[in-house]
């Protein structure tokens, strides 16, 4: 399956970019999908083969799961890639003027529809561009 690629300009420097996406007490307040769910702890050892770990739950309690990731490459403050299970994720940071550019490179699971991974992915995306500029 071909990768999927979603993106943000975000109204931040890198910098900021940088720290929001990648420090546990930033990632809580944006890393879910629907504003149904949340993300209520999280853990980042970033380092090679460090452990990424962000707890994602339903707000009703009704479902839950670790979302648990090792990092393969990092370029401090611009690019750095993990793997789980068998899939792999890139993400980089970029200068875009004024803002920063976020992309998010996947592989895509085989049980959900390509559009619907594609649309969540963005969605977590949104929320992390919605919570860096007001903050």
């Amino acid at each position: 399956m071909d990768k999927i690629t979603v993106s943000c300009i975000i109204a931040a420097t890198p910098s900021k970019v940088w720290e929001y996406y990648t420090s546990p007490e930033h990632i809580v307040n944006w890393n879910f999908a629907d504003p149904s769910w949340c993300c209520p702890s999280a853990t980042n050892d970033m380092s090679i083969g460090g452990v990424y770990n962000a707890r994602i739950e339903a707000r009703d309690g009704s479902f839950g799961f670790d979302f648990k990731a090792i990092y393969t490459e990092i370029e401090i403050g611009s690019s750095f890639s993990y793997g789980f299970a068998d899939r792999s994720v890139d993400v980089s940071i970029t200068p875009d003027g004024e803002n920063t550019l976020i992309e998010v490179t996947f592989d895509p699971e085989s049980e959900n529809p390509i559009e619907m991974q594609r649309n969540g992915w963005q969605a977590i995306l949104e929320n992390f561009k919605t919570y860096t500029e007001s903050n």
